[in-house]
């Protein structure tokens, strides 16, 4: 038997409160808040004595889901660099359909998104850009126009 369907992406922030702002602003619904800690979740991370929160974001189309973690146990353990360029290797960026990429942009900026290239037209079908968004964050936006 084969998968389901993908249920969530999770990422680990240390102001839980500011990257619900942000995934707020962007159109997502806060789905819930909840703290997560005990023998499961020692053995479902392999790390033990874990106290941590969760909000689970949702699109609005109910189809998918953001998982934002913060620790509070054990540390939060910050890379080098904390925002790494976007040809690293390993999870790259998050992608959202908008309806309007300029006010998207525009929107996200007030909660200290920064565009890293620009909005670029791919082919009369796409406007594409990529964003930086709260702890480096890569989030990429599309617009279909044709």
């Amino acid at each position: 038997m084969g998968i389901q369907r993908m249920d969530n992406v999770a990422i680990v922030v240390k102001d839980l409160d500011g990257a619900v702002d942000f995934f707020t602003e962007l159109g997502m619904e806060l789905e819930g808040r909840t703290p997560i800690e005990g023998l499961f979740a020692d053995q479902t991370v392999g790390i033990d004595g874990i106290r941590s929160e969760i909000a689970m974001m949702r699109t609005p189309d109910g189809h998918g889901r953001v998982e934002l973690t913060t620790y509070h146990s054990p540390a939060l353990i910050t890379p080098e660099p904390l925002a790494p360029a976007p040809n690293t290797v390993g999870l790259h960026r998050i992608m959202f359909a908008v309806d309007d990429i300029d006010d998207t942009i525009a929107r996200l900026r007030t909660h200290g998104a920064e565009l890293l290239g620009e909005v670029a037209n791919y082919e009369n079908v796409y406007r594409l850009c990529y964003l930086r968004g709260p702890e480096g964050i890569i989030v990429a936006l599309a617009e279909q126009i044709g």
